[in-house]
């Protein structure tokens, strides 16, 4: 096989930004795959030429020139840049390949843009597109492993990029690790709901701690696992073996289930300085709560209470909800939420609009057989600027009057206030100030109240969200033209509209036909000299 220039691009955002939050944090949000890919080409022998886009890069420079091969992954509000980088490149000769969760999601219209678009990826699958390196147009391949890969290439093998990263940091700076895939609880709307947890080696976790002991003088860690902890004790052994307490600092995602009193005592001792926990509704969800069936005003206490106890050892949680789920119903959702902001008033919440992903959830055909689900341009699907699914339990302006007085409770100058006084910690006081003022405050604030005002004044929008017309309105569209700047001409022709059944049509379809195997979709790659 011949050496490729191989360019991979790991999408943070979806469109240049100025805002202070992204200055700080989105260099800190690159993904681990993008990294792996990367790193799997170069053992492969090809040269790799790797970019992590943040919105404060100008992309059009940073973009590799004379690639033979590029790799794009990046979330579902990142498919129209996407889109238009493809046809970009492939113009310029390239064969594309589309990888992350918008490939996983949405493969039947990523495949109309892409040469391959890829689902579970291992190794073996990523040395077979490069031995393919072929067009496949006008329709992409869509492959995909049997499952994820069982080993990831470690921390010193990724450092190339992970460091080229980190430059991009300007003040706090976390290095990407994860422990385990999938997730044990079954959420109806996660991508990972229906994923079997697979922990990987804790031997290679330790040695990814050890070598970043010796890299930075005082590392921080952000775990990606879906669910951290969910082997508790194996996996604090492990860190414990590695590392002297306090020497990394570390980041994680958890449930309430697994932060017991003393497990926070152990996180804490080992220099867990950020958690954020999923409470997602007060109303269903339970098993990720530790609440079980109990009354919702209970649980909103009780989920207080421990979120503070949590507090006393960690100085930054974040709470992670989910607005407009079919069990809520009313003002009491939102009126529970601020009770919660007020019983634990250093806590910063994280809110959710209810949004169905593609083929991401089993939900999602319940959804698309009831016809709730909207095709809103991917590039509002950021769980914040669009909600493609119809409420079951609000008409849209009653909603978004919610939504909106919940966030301008969250994010009043009291509220602000009282977390800024409440957290401990430079780095916890000043980064939720950065947040409430800069995009995830204010900047979403303004966001929803003018989304608000259009749904009096704009009749095309307001039948669009109502399913009672699939016309794309202008609204969306301006927006979309505006972000993308000079690779808007680079959009092809029907790309900000997409099928919103397509994951129901495809489960209709036999399983060989939604997704093919590696083997029936490369039958040249089984023949192929290795790499």
């Amino acid at each position: 096989m011949r050496a490729l220039r191989v360019g991979v691009i790991d999408l943070v955002h979806k469109a240049p930004t100025r805002a202070l939050y992204a200055r700080v944090m989105h260099a800190n949000l690159t993904s681990i795959m993008p990294q792996v890919v990367a790193t799997w080409c170069q053992e492969l022998g090809h040269r790799v030429d790797f970019v992590c886009y943040t919105g404060l890069e100008d992309l059009t420079r940073e973009l590799p020139d004379d690639c033979d091969l590029v790799f794009v992954c990046g979330f579902t509000q990142s498919a129209q840049l996407a889109y238009a980088l493809s046809n970009l490149f492939r113009s310029r000769g390239a064969v594309t390949v589309l990888g992350g969760p918008h490939a996983r999601c949405y493969p039947e219209d990523a495949q109309l843009y892409f040469d391959y678009v890829l689902g579970f990826t291992d190794r073996s699958l990523i040395k077979d597109v490069l031995q393919d390196c072929a067009r496949h147009r006008p329709l992409g391949l869509h492959i995909s492993a049997e499952r994820h890969p069982a080993t990831l290439p470690g921390l010193a093998e990724r450092w190339p990029f992970v460091e080229q990263t980190l430059r991009k940091a300007p003040f706090l700076k976390l290095v990407p690790l994860i422990g385990s895939l999938g997730c044990p609880y079954a959420c109806p709307f996660c991508i990972d709901s229906t994923v079997p947890f697979q922990p990987l080696s804790l031997v290679g976790l330790k040695a990814d701690l050890r070598f970043l002991r010796q890299r930075l003088r005082h590392p921080r860690v952000a775990w990606h696992d879906p669910n951290f902890g969910v082997q508790f004790d194996n996996c604090l052994d492990a860190i414990e073996d590695a590392v002297p307490p306090g020497s990394i600092e570390f980041v994680a995602e958890s449930s309430l289930t697994l932060l017991t009193e003393p497990h926070v005592e152990r996180l804490q001792r080992n220099g867990f300085k950020a958690l954020l926990p999923g409470v997602e509704s007060w109303f269903d969800l339970g098993q990720k709560s530790r609440c079980g069936n109990v009354a919702a005003e209970d649980r909103v206490r009780r989920v207080s209470d421990q979120i503070n106890m949590i507090m006393g050892h960690v100085p930054y949680v974040q709470a992670n909800f989910v607005l407009g789920l079919d069990c809520d119903k009313g003002g009491a959702p939102f009126e529970l939420t601020k009770l919660f902001i007020d019983l634990t008033p250093g806590v910063f919440p994280g809110y959710s609009l209810l949004t169905a992903f593609g083929r991401a959830a089993p939900l999602n055909l319940e959804l698309q057989s009831s016809d709730r689900v909207i095709p809103c341009p991917f590039h509002f699907l950021d769980n914040n600027h669009a909600m493609n699914v119809r409420p079951l339990n609000y008409d849209w302006r009653e909603f978004y009057d919610r939504v909106i007085d919940l966030t301008d409770y969250t994010f009043s100058w009291r509220a602000m206030r009282r977390r800024f006084l409440a957290n401990r910690g430079a780095i916890p006081r000043w980064l939720n100030l950065v947040r409430g003022v800069s995009s995830e405050g204010s900047g979403r604030l303004k966001q929803f109240r003018r989304l608000r005002k259009q749904l009096d004044t704009n009749g095309d929008l307001r039948a669009f969200l109502d399913r009672r017309s699939d016309v794309l309105p202008e609204y969306y569209a301006e927006i979309v033209r505006r972000d993308l700047g000079p690779l808007w001409k680079w959009l092809p022709a029907g790309a900000l509209s997409h099928d919103p059944h397509a994951y129901l049509k495809a489960s209709r379809r036999r399983p060989a036909a939604v997704a093919a195997t590696v083997a029936e979709a490369l039958p040249r790659a089984e023949s192929a000299p290795a790499g």
